[in-house]
């Protein structure tokens, strides 16, 4: 495998750049980066640069916070690869605005070393911090970029102090990626030339993400074998809208008596609303229905999505969420909001529906008819299956290579 031939070699052909990554102190950060970019290493070599925020003092606040920016080994071996932690100055709040600058200048000396190995591309994922930095040190060591979107992009290009920020970065790259059309047309809103930008959806793994046996998927974690059960997967923030779906119930369990709400997921950086949540459910007098299972390892989410029968996520905002292709992939169907990549995903009535955002009757309704609705699974289950991480990787791949070799006989197409 070539990702046992990295390991015996220091020489790599690509630098994956994101400061979200998964580590031994935060390893559910990130994932789906790695997911994808762990599969083009089968066919070229990499290496993987997440930059970790940093201040004088920041252990003091650990005390207090003991889960506050964590402290991570400056590197890594994963699966073979190699993947860095080089630490760059960040303090909270105040000074937040020159992350990129901090970043880019903390990555210096460790990308120029990487390119003396043979690197001859930055991949950076998100466009604000990660993108930024990314061109800076493609612009000092001569090297193009690539930049992939993911969701945040949208709340930052309405900042007005980040949006023009954002539009350099995207300018400056050499190819943007986009996980959703949706941000494809964005990055061209926000300057990016049309036939620099390109689609390259996240991918689901089957041989992760299956259909289990639904009794004992529901044996293991307690749940009534007749039951009728939604599921949310996701960090306990806002955004992803566990909240939203708490407030459905009374109303559903009127129509549905045997009706549970699981829930995975926990704290991350953006938040932890786990105390309201659970303030809610106790108000809503719903205790025995609503189940919070923690955060799951990706082995394991396969038995909590496998006991439910509708995937649910009010969220405010997303790019592509991968959970709805690792839910389909269990066959369930998905109601989700009218947000981001959310209908690019959910594309056909067959596989869910789409509602609009803030419209809680309409989730309401949505949730009772999917409850009622005789799904396909079949036809859930092909759609999945024709979205692995196959199509999206060989894509990459012809991209790159595209844009490794232009930049050897055309030197300007470099990072500006």
């Amino acid at each position: 495998m070539a990702e046992h031939r990295t390991a015996e070699s220091n020489r790599i052909d690509l630098v994956v750049f994101s400061a979200l990554f998964p580590s031994a102190a935060r390893p559910g950060a990130g994932l789906f980066i790695r997911e994808r970019m762990f599969r083009v290493a089968q066919h070229r070599p990499l290496a993987v640069v997440s930059p970790q925020p940093w201040f004088p003092g920041q252990s003091l606040i650990r005390r207090l916070r003991p889960g506050y920016r964590p402290q991570v080994p400056a590197l890594e071996m994963q699966q073979g690869i190699r993947v860095y932690h080089p630490r760059f100055l960040s303090v909270p709040v105040l000074l937040r605005q020159f992350d990129g600058w901090s970043m880019a200048l903390a990555s210096f000396w460790l990308l120029r070393r990487l390119k003396r190995q043979g690197a001859q591309l930055i991949d950076a994922h998100f466009a604000y911090p990660d993108g930024e930095a990314a061109t800076r040190l493609g612009r000092w060591l001569g090297l193009p970029v690539t930049i992939t979107l993911r969701g945040t992009e949208v709340p930052h290009s309405r900042n007005p102090a980040l949006r023009p920020r954002l539009s350099r970065t995207l300018e400056a790259a050499a190819r943007v990626f986009s996980v959703s059309d949706s941000l494809r047309r964005l990055a061209i809103e926000l300057g990016a030339a049309m036939d620099k930008t390109e689609v390259v959806g996240n991918g689901v793994d089957m041989e992760c993400f299956h259909p289990v046996d639904r009794i004992a998927a529901r044996s293991r974690y307690g749940l009534p074998e007749n039951a009728r059960v939604l599921v949310s997967v996701g960090a306990l923030v806002e955004r992803k809208g566990m909240h939203r779906v708490i407030d459905c119930l009374p109303a559903l369990i009127k129509r549905h008596p045997d009706l549970h709400y699981v829930i995975v997921g926990g704290g991350s950086p953006e938040g932890d609303i786990r105390a309201e949540l659970d303030a809610q459910v106790a108000r809503l007098g719903l205790g025995d229905r609503v189940h919070f299972l923690g955060t799951l390892p990706p082995d394991e989410l396969k038995w909590a999505l496998s006991a439910s029968d509708v995937f649910v996520l009010a969220t405010r905002n997303e790019g592509w969420a991968n959970v709805f292709l690792e839910a389909m992939a269990c066959g369930l169907p998905v109601v989700t909001t009218d947000v981001g990549g959310n209908a690019e995903v959910v594309c056909r009535d067959e596989l869910g529906s789409i509602v609009p955002f803030g419209d809680a009757a309409a989730l309401q309704q949505a949730l009772d008819a999917a409850l009622n609705k005789d799904w396909s699974r079949i036809e859930i289950l092909e759609y999945a299956q024709a979205n692995q991480w196959d199509k999206r990787v060989a894509q990459l791949l012809r991209a790159y290579d595209r844009i490794i070799n232009s930049a050897m006989v055309q030197p300007e197409l470099v990072a500006k």
